[in-house]
């Protein structure tokens, strides 16, 4: 079994990757230090057991991604390409750091036996990173949800 916080090494490694391509007083490197601090900020919460304000992090996490896609969309035209890609690149890293995260939490949950939390957690995934980029994360949640089948069947009624 996978270490549940095994990912935030990962997130981190990738966000110095790109942190070092750009300029140390750019905003895009400010905005990816934002990222990078939240997602720092989920997993000392989730080793801590401040659920909540794990997922508020999340939660801006996927907010700032939202907020740079319409960056992207809005300044494609209008800007050099290089921009364009830093802004995506950035994007796309707090996207996949949102999806992780919420992976990690139902794997935090699946541990600590709260078993409904980790389903509506998977199922989250499952209904929110619907984008064709964001595929290997929806297929890892449904694995979950089939691998919760095991450890503690949902309460749905048999058919006659």
């Amino acid at each position: 079994m996978r270490q549940p916080y095994a990912s935030m090494t990962i997130l981190v490694s990738s966000f110095a990757m790109i942190l070092s391509a750009s300029c140390s007083h750019d905003t895009y490197q400010q905005r990816a230090d934002i990222v990078k601090d939240h997602v720092e900020a989920f997993y000392s919460h989730l080793k801590t057991n401040h659920v909540e304000a794990a997922v508020r992090e999340n939660e801006q996490i996927e907010a700032m991604s939202g907020q740079m896609g319409e960056t992207v969309r809005k300044r494609a035209q209008l800007q050099g390409t290089t921009q364009v890609e830093r802004e995506f690149a950035l994007m796309k890293t707090a996207n996949e750091a949102a999806a992780q995260n919420w992976l990690a939490l139902g794997q935090y949950f699946s541990i600590k036996k709260q078993h409904a939390q980790a389903r509506a957690t998977y199922q989250r995934i499952v209904d929110t990173y619907t984008n064709p980029t964001d595929r290997s994360y929806r297929e890892q949640a449904q694995r979950a949800l089939k691998d919760l089948e095991i450890l503690s069947p949902s309460t749905t009624p048999a058919l006659p």
